[in-house]
Formats: structure tokens, C-alpha cells, sequence
């Protein structure tokens, strides 16, 4: 398969590494520009292209930037890219650590509504909750017992089945985890966030979930700080 990736950091990078041992065609951008992807495509065998060629990489695109940095990719991103090919969401809204204040998650907007608003484009959420080294080193074959699984939340079930099938390659359960407008149930401060259940206690912990955001994770007139002093 055909993958582009958007942003090369933890997630990206993690993503970038695991896809190409899988054998599938990467192409990877970040906001440096591709010279600085060296280091990655040396390692990887993935081409180092910009955010424009990424979205027109193939069938299918994974955004995996900062929350804050979403306006900034360019407004037709994904003009003429066909209807068909899936946009993955990997984002977290961090506004005391990292973001600062975005109003329109603050207003009650679930984190990937407003980045597929952003994009102009239907995105799927996932790979949002579990730690890029858990995500590197942990996959395991179909069937193990205590597999980890991930939850996975759009509106496209064409689009979701791609995903879910990605994340089994990736050594995944992969757990539906409904619309994109309950993807609230795997944002930060949920059940389930960084937590490696299998797929039941996935399930689970979704159907655990409180909508109200937690005070921990709104921002506040100080915002943002930085991850060891958040703010």
C-alpha cells in the first residue's frame, strides 16, 4: 500500500519505521522540509517528500503533527486528492503542556471534529493513545493472548475497515469505537488513554468514558507550559 505520512516525530517516525518493515511504498514529511528526513529514509528506505506530495502519496495519508500546528499546513492540502484515499487523525489536544488554547475543542468540539474542520476532509481517528515505543516494540501475531488493541472512530466504515486492517499488520487488535463524534471516549484523560488493554478491556474502558472534559485537560489564561511544567 501506498502511505504518506505528515509529521515525523514520535507517532510519524514510529509509523514511518513500522510500515516500511511491513513492506508498504512510505513517503514522509515534517515542517524542516525533506533534507532534514535523512537520518529517517536512510534507516527506513521511505522517500522524504513535502506535506503537499504526502497528501498525494497513494491510498492513504496519516496527519501526525501537534495539535496547534494544524492551521498551519496549507489550506488546500488535500485539493484534488481523490475522495477515496483515508486521512488518518493521530492528534491530542495538550493544551497546558503544548498547545495552548484552541477555542473550538475548548467549546466542547471532540479534538479530531475540529482537526477534520481544519482539513476540509472526513479523517479516522487512531493511534492517538498508545506510546510510540509500545506502538514500535509490542505488536504481536493475530490470537496472541493479551494482544493490545486500539481503538479506531470515524464515520466511513470503508475507511475505518482500511485502518483496522493496518492495525492488525501492525501486530494490533484494532476495537470500532464509533463516530468520529465519540471519539471523545479515547482523548486524553479517558480509560482508555495509554493504556494497553486487550480488546475487551478496550471496550470497556470506551464505555467508561465521561465526556466532560477534565480540568487537567483544559487550557488556562497561562497556557501553554511545556510537558514537565505544564501550565
Amino acid at each position: 500500500m501506498k502511505i504518506g505520512i505528515i509529521g515525523a516525530g514520535q507517532i510519524g517516525g514510529t509509523l514511518t519505521r513500522r510500515f516500511t518493515q511491513l513492506g508498504h511504498d512510505v513517503s514522509v514529511a515534517n515542517s524542516r522540509g525533506p533534507a532534514s528526513l535523512a537520518g529517517l529514509v536512510k534507516e527506513t528506505g521511505a522517500k522524504a517528500v513535502t506535506a503537499a506530495e504526502a497528501a498525494r502519496a497513494g491510498e492513504v495519508v496519516v496527519v501526525t503533527i501537534p495539535q496547534a500546528k494544524i492551521p498551519d499546513l496549507p489550506k488546500d492540502l488535500f485539493q484534488g486528492v481523490a475522495p477515496e484515499v483515508v486521512v488518518i487523525d493521530t492528534g491530542n489536544y495538550y493544551p497546558r503542556e503544548r498547545d495552548g488554547r484552541i477555542q473550538g475543542i475548548e467549546d466542547g468540539l471532540t479534538e479530531s471534529k475540529w482537526v477534520e474542520q481544519q482539513l476540509g476532509r472526513p479523517v479516522i481517528k487512531a493511534f492517538n493513545n498508545i506510546y510510540a515505543k509500545h506502538l514500535l516494540e509490542r505488536g504481536r501475531p493475530a490470537g496472541t493472548p493479551g494482544r493490545i488493541a486500539l481503538p479506531v472512530a470515524g464515520d466511513d466504515a470503508r475507511a475505518k475497515k482500511v485502518v483496522l486492517k493496518l492495525i492488525d499488520e501492525l501486530g494490533f487488535d484494532g476495537v470500532d469505537a464509533g463516530t468520529l463524534e465519540e471519539s471523545w471516549r479515547q482523548q486524553p484523560g479517558t480509560p482508555v488513554y495509554t493504556r494497553n488493554f486487550d480488546a475487551a478491556g478496550v471496550q470497556r474502558a470506551l464505555g467508561e468514558a465521561k465526556k466532560e472534559r477534565t480540568p487537567q485537560w483544559r487550557a488556562t489564561e497561562q497556557s501553554p507550559g511545556s510537558f514537565a511544567k505544564p501550565a
